[in-house]
């Protein structure tokens, strides 16, 4: 097997479309391959930046216009008798031309293509060039072929099998891309090569068992060998046809546990093929042996929803993700490792890949693999009914054999998904009526992907969607029975409202922020900035975003005039509400056993629900994200009229100690004490009633609850910071330059709640170790910053920098 990447000497152009003069007369554009358009255009000086101001609109033209690209390569026979070209990826509807001969018709941005081209190829110069439909009146003429179906967008994504979210989303910007995304090569081989390989770890007792099936593309039937070789054990088999089925056992084999369950031991396995002793072709994977199921069983109180890995019911501690770059071809993989980086950090064990993305990258999956971060991926089909019909259904089809395929080797994949919302939408959006009869996906949903999940991937659990109830006793969004969405508050209520809930699971709730102020104005150069200038109403995609920003702040802060408190304010409310949702959901563990925070990360600069922005930087979110998401955490909620303590035990050691519970004023004095014993078993949970001197307020306005001890902390404020006496922040604040930062230590001098030192302010590059601390007086905290930043330090405690919730109740 030799193979040559093809990606070098493209270039590119527009063909029919609405196109700018600078555009046309420029002639032929050096492209990128792996690529898209967009980024040509900029790197060739023809268009500005999509992520900046107002260029959102100045883009759209380029997905109304089809593209070509083009390249010339040199080929010499060179004695293979096979040649094929191997597109990864092309993005989407694209016509391949060898030497003036159409190879390929491709409409399908989430499977390759393989293409023999013998016949096709010429000894010299070869003239290869793939063109690109405009994938706008794509989208839309194929929505009228299929018949319209409801979706949520301004384009009809669910027509084409393209990244859905490419055509914008309520945090996406709309790019709608062209592109040969992913490598292209030439691949020339003789007698045989490996195909496919399907990889089936599985483990019992102490033996791990690696079987892989295997289908061969070959010229003849002529015996050829394959070797499969799994950490120093290995099989043999002798084929004659074009598929075989081989096995090896491992003894003691180790069993890969999620994160802060285990430890993560992978084994590589080869598969080899010979002929006459000599290697035709070679397959290699990392695999780790680790046993999946889906606990559904109905107890007293509904269905639960449990990810049981080796046996342990795992304490779901999760985010969504979406596709981290609106352009994904520029994702590297030390970009990805950055962000699951940032995820491990924060105690994240779960990342959802969510249906109106991608089928995330072998980078992803091996990265995952190896920090123990369990992987739920949906299948690709979102917020929107699709069509069961020709030529959608084969292609779908097609998608999912090869990613189940391809992603089911990875012990980190413990869920496929079959859709983001689609149950829930036909069931209470009134899709119904709309469809008139028409098929909308269940068929994918309850027959094909579960039927290629048993075949492919029977050692990773499926479920047929999120939300989902079990079943199908009820309906798909009960929050009794299996995963729930809750949307409600953001959209309608208001974040004390999660504790209106008892849920099995849930797989997606949020709050909006906006970035990082450095992300925000590297992005956004209005003059003046507000919450509502034109660059701000572009970088805000939710539906009344911004009326629900205000509503969801209002109840608990004055809403501020100054633009930098509006942008804490936001900043600090999404971190609260956050936070208040996710310790609500952990205290009623084992009844709920498991959160995915809606989102993780952006594919660009942007107000959203992300924790880290769309230029990679941590939200105050992300620290709320990884207080609320320890792996031992005391908590303070209502119950039955007054509040109790919960601690949550996510770890394998049994937990003991004793805590003090103390009502104070906010001028420290103790109102009331209490000494509580605490005893939580591993992987358990335990609820403790307070006593009502400690646990019931004289003067709520006046007055918190203090919980210390174990090794950690908890507060209650029995009043809204707004109805509150909160003082403005006295505190003593100093700041000293040390290797590789600065250090930031404040001594209060009152109570101080949710301090942060908002670091990127001062250096775009500079990052806070610890943030969203409430301190008592007298109490001192040090926040170490990470920046090559070699100003002056006491910039870092500034007025602007060194931010509370205490301003925002002050700053009138």
């Amino acid at each position: 097997m030799n193979t040559r990447d093809l990606g070098e000497g493209w270039t590119v152009e527009p063909l029919d479309g609405p196109v700018p003069r600078s555009v046309r007369e420029h002639g032929r554009i050096t492209a990128a391959v792996p690529g898209v358009v967009h980024t040509d255009l900029v790197a060739a000086g023809l268009l500005d930046d999509p992520y900046l101001g107002l260029n959102e609109k100045q883009q759209e033209w380029v997905g109304s216009t089809a593209w070509r690209y083009a390249t010339e390569f040199d080929w010499q026979p060179d004695g293979a008798s096979k040649h094929d070209l191997s597109f990864a990826g092309l993005d989407t509807v694209a016509t391949v031309i060898l030497n003036g001969t159409t190879i390929l018709s491709a409409e399908n941005q989430h499977r390759s293509y393989r293409v023999p081209v013998l016949d096709t190829l010429k000894a010299g110069v070869n003239q290869l060039e793939v063109r690109f439909a405009a994938p706008v009146p794509e989208a839309d003429r194929r929505s009228l072929e299929l018949g319209y179906r409801p979706h949520v967008n301004h384009h009809p994504f669910n027509s084409i099998r393209k990244m859905a979210c490419s055509y914008g989303w309520d945090w996406g910007i709309d790019t709608a891309t062209s592109g040969i995304w992913k490598p292209l090569t030439l691949e020339s081989w003789s007698i045989a090569r490996i195909a496919n390989v399907v990889v089936l770890p599985s483990h019992e007792g102490t033996t791990g068992t690696a079987t892989v099936r295997v289908t061969l593309d070959r010229e003849d039937d002529e015996p050829v060998v394959l070797r499969l070789t799994v950490g120093g054990y290995s099989a043999e088999a002798l084929v004659v046809g074009r598929e075989a089925e081989l096995s090896v056992d491992v003894p003691d084999a180790p069993l890969w546990w999620p994160r802060g369950y285990g430890d993560q031991p992978t084994s590589e396995l080869t598969l080899e093929l010979f002929a006459d002793e000599r290697v035709l072709d070679s397959a290699r994977r990392r695999i780790g042996f680790r046993n999946v199921e889906l606990d559904t069983t109905p107890d007293s109180e509904g269905t639960p929803f449990r990810i049981v890995v080796n046996g342990r019911a795992i304490a779901v501690k999760g985010v969504n993700w979406i596709p981290d770059d609106a352009f994904p071809g520029r994702i590297t993989r030390e970009r990805v490792e950055q962000r699951l980086g940032q995820a491990a950090a924060a105690n994240i064990n779960l990342l959802r890949v969510w249906g109106g993305g991608l089928f995330e990258s072998d980078d992803f999956y091996d990265l995952a693999d190896e920090l123990g971060l369990l992987v739920w991926q949906d299948f690709l089909l979102a917020c929107a009914a699709y069509s069961e019909d020709e030529p959608m259904r084969s292609e779908i089809e097609a998608e999912a054999r090869e990613n189940v395929a391809r992603l089911g080797s990875h012990p980190s994949l413990v869920v496929l998904n079959g859709n983001n919302e689609n149950l829930w939408g036909y069931e209470d959006w009134g899709w119904q009526p709309r469809l008139e009869g028409k098929s909308w996906g269940v068929l994918y949903y309850h027959q094909l992907f579960p039927a290629i999940v048993s075949e492919l991937a029977p050692h990773v659990g499926y479920t047929p969607g999120s939300p989902f109830t079990p079943g199908g006793t009820s309906a798909p969004n009960d929050p009794d029975n299996g995963t729930m969405h809750i949307w409600d508050l953001w959209n309608q209520k208001d974040y004390p409202h999660y504790r209106d809930y008892s849920p099995r699971f849930v797989s997606e709730f949020g709050w909006q922020g906006p970035p990082t102020w450095s992300t925000l104005v590297e992005s956004v150069s209005d003059a003046p900035l507000t919450p509502e200038s034109p660059g701000m109403l572009v970088h805000q995609k939710a539906e009344n975003g911004n009326v629900k920003l205000t509503d969801g702040l209002v109840a608990h802060l004055p809403l501020p005039n100054d633009m930098q408190d509006w942008h804490w304010a936001m900043s600090l409310n999404q971190a609260v509400a956050i936070r208040t949702g996710v310790e609500w959901f952990r205290s009623l563990q084992p009844h709920c056993m498991g959160t995915i925070l809606w989102q993780l990360n952006d594919c660009w600069p942007v107000v959203s629900w992300a924790a880290i922005d769309g230029y990679g930087r941590q939200k105050p979110l992300w620290y709320a994200v990884r207080a609320a998401y320890e792996p031992r955490l005391l908590t303070i909620q209502p119950s039955g009229g007054t509040v109790a303590l919960t601690a949550v035990n996510d770890t394998a050691e049994d937990w003991s100690g004793t805590v003090t519970v103390r009502r104070l004023a906010f001028d420290g004095g103790v109102l009331a004490e209490d000494a509580v014993q605490i005893a939580v078993p591993a992987f358990g949970s335990s609820t403790i009633a307070l006593d009502s001197t400690v646990a019931e307020a004289g003067e709520p306005r006046n007055e918190l609850l203090a919980v210390t001890g174990a090794g950690h902390r908890a507060f209650w404020w029995f009043a809204e910071a707004r109805d509150s006496s909160l003082p403005a922040a006295g505190f003593d604040a100093v700041a000293t330059r040390v290797d590789g930062g600065v250090e930031v230590r404040v001594v209060a001098k009152t109570v101080i709640r949710d301090l942060a030192v908002l670091a990127d302010i001062v250096a775009p590059d500079a990052t806070a170790d610890r943030m969203l601390i409430s301190l008592l007086p007298g109490e001192e905290v040090v926040v170490k910053i990470s920046t090559a930043w070699s100003g002056d330090a006491s910039r870092f405690t500034g007025a602007d920098v060194l931010r509370s919730m205490n301003d925002l109740v002050n700053a009138n």
